[in-house]
């Protein structure tokens, strides 16, 4: 049993090591992502880091804030784990696309 908590723990902090190297690299695009792209990178690290969206969804003023809680709802049920490894993967997208300084 001790080993493998062992090996989940190493697990774990790989994926957050990671994770946390392509949220530093996404801030160093050479260009914004287009909408599209900073929904996707915007839900992806809010399911990684907060989990399921249950927050009420913001009021038709807000239209920044609706296209955010749009984004985050659209992952709801992806594990952490899940949304790492997309957000890692769609980091790594974008620099092929955009570059990165």
């Amino acid at each position: 049993m001790e080993i493998h908590r062992g090996r989940m723990l190493q697990q774990e902090s790989l994926y957050s090591k990671t994770f946390k190297t392509a949220a530093v690299d996404a801030t160093k695009l050479k260009q914004r992502p287009n909408n599209k792209y900073l929904g996707q990178l915007y839900g992806l690290y809010k399911q990684a880091t907060v989990g399921d969206n249950i927050s009420n969804r913001p009021g038709m003023f807000d239209i920044a804030g609706q296209a955010k809680w749009d984004a985050w709802t659209l992952k709801k049920g992806l594990s952490k784990e899940e949304a790492m490894d997309a957000y890692v993967n769609l980091v790594e997208e974008l620099k092929v696309i955009y570059g990165i300084d």
